[in-house]
């Protein structure tokens, strides 16, 4: 499934019961999913699991569905949260900082010192906004 086709199909609701089922790791009954996630019948249910399994992210066995195809394009799976791969840099890159303002500070400031200083605090706030915007939007 190419990135384009993962984003018709993984929006709103649908993203939602992908999402679910995959912080579930275990298969699945339709009921159990409509209840979990208050759809309001069975059949939206049913609607958006078919549609999950036309694509192959998921499959069905004993009227179960679990995840078949992990598709994890800006989170990364810890246990079972979905954290966005950005959070990682950032918190990364917030380290490197802190570093080089306390370990690596030097006597006397210099121009080089000054702009490693100003770029790491760029890729510092870059990683954090790229973070919380892929977290509130939801995407994977």
């Amino acid at each position: 499934m190419s990135a384009d086709e993962s984003e018709k199909v993984l929006k709103g609701t649908t993203l939602d019961v992908y999402r679910f089922l995959l912080k579930q790791n275990k298969p699945m009954g339709v009921r159990e999913i409509q209840r979990a996630l208050n759809l309001s019948s069975p059949s939206v249910a049913t609607y958006h699991l078919t549609k999950l399994e036309e694509t192959g992210l998921l499959k069905r066995v004993n009227g179960a569905y679990s995840v078949d195809k992990l598709l994890l394009e800006y989170s990364v799976k810890v246990s079972r949260f979905l954290i966005p791969r950005f959070l990682f840099y950032a918190i990364f890159a917030l380290a490197v900082l802190l570093i080089e303002l306390t370990v690596m500070k030097p006597p006397i400031v210099t121009q080089w010192y000054a702009f490693s200083i100003v770029a790491t605090t760029i890729f510092v706030v870059v990683f954090w906004y790229e973070a919380v915007k892929t977290w509130r939007r939801g995407t994977l």
